[in-house]
């Protein structure tokens, strides 16, 4: 996006932004110079700076054959600007929280999106109230850790299979070893099960973020139980000795190995206390 697109993103209107980017490159002006500078009409340019005067995006000095316009600075502009979207969104937040209920219709709602994806698992982890279950990234887990970790400091019981090499202090943590992530497609998946009501599932398709979510409670309970198993099963492996090998195949006794590698390298802290 440009200059243009980006003030029109924040609530200018086309002319308003041409107006404005023309009086920065070239001030103070006359509206007959601006019409001209903006390649707009000079009706519509007087109104336009109409419009930026009522916004304080624009000074003007009443001269005596003109009146002249200055552009406020940019970066009083944009501060005050962001003041003014901040407050905004607290009480459309406060608002629109009253008037909002949470169905549990259990249909299956898709959406796409990194940024989207991470918001809406972001907030399914703040409003948690006994447990999460997640598989994580260690890109997702840079990105949820302060939420998860604010979470968990609330009490709420938290579980968490790493895809990655990132650590996590919270009730229970197991590493998933790459062969195993690669064998489930687990490498860029993103799991949250949010005290047995809510699951949400995303991956990267076709070069975009899409995530599912669901309040269906089948569903729910099969993300909890794979969260919840995998968990256990590095629990259970960690305290198996080599001789198990010897009655395994070749490929089980592979992923074991990765397992058992992997359950060592864990951190004490983030041992089974959950």
């Amino acid at each position: 996006m440009d200059l243009l697109d980006n003030l029109t993103a924040i609530g200018f209107t086309e002319y308003e932004a041409k107006v404005y980017i023309a009086l920065l490159r070239s001030h103070p002006a006359t509206g007959y110079q601006l019409s001209k500078q903006a390649g707009i009409p000079r009706s519509m340019v007087y109104e336009a700076l109409g419009r930026l005067d009522a916004r304080d995006a624009v000074l003007k000095t009443e001269e005596a054959k003109a009146t002249l316009y200055r552009p406020m600075p940019p970066d009083a502009l944009l501060n005050r600007l962001l003041v003014d979207h901040e407050q905004c969104i607290d009480i459309l937040r406060q608002g629109l929280d009253t008037i909002y209920t949470a169905q549990d219709e259990g249909h299956l709602w898709t959406f796409s999106g990194e940024e989207a994806v991470l918001s809406y698992a972001r907030d399914m982890i703040n409003n948690a109230h006994k447990e999460i279950m997640l598989v994580l990234t260690d890109t997702n887990l840079r990105i949820l850790r302060q939420a998860i970790l604010e979470t968990h400091a609330r009490g709420v019981s938290v579980g968490a299979l790493l895809t990655g090499e990132e650590d996590l202090n919270v009730n229970q943590v197991a590493y998933h070893p790459p062969l195993e992530s690669q064998i489930h497609k687990l490498e860029d998946s993103l799991v949250v099960v949010v005290d047995e009501q809510e699951v949400l599932i995303a991956s990267p398709q076709s070069a975009n973020y899409t995530a599912t979510v669901t309040t269906n409670t089948n569903m729910v309970q099969i993300g909890r139980q794979f969260v919840w198993m995998e968990l256990f099963a590095h629990r259970v492996f960690s305290q198996l000795g080599p001789e198990v090998l010897d009655r395994l195949s070749s490929e089980d006794r592979s992923i074991f190995e990765s397992l058992a590698h992997s359950s060592d390298s864990e951190a004490p802290t983030e041992a089974e206390n959950g």
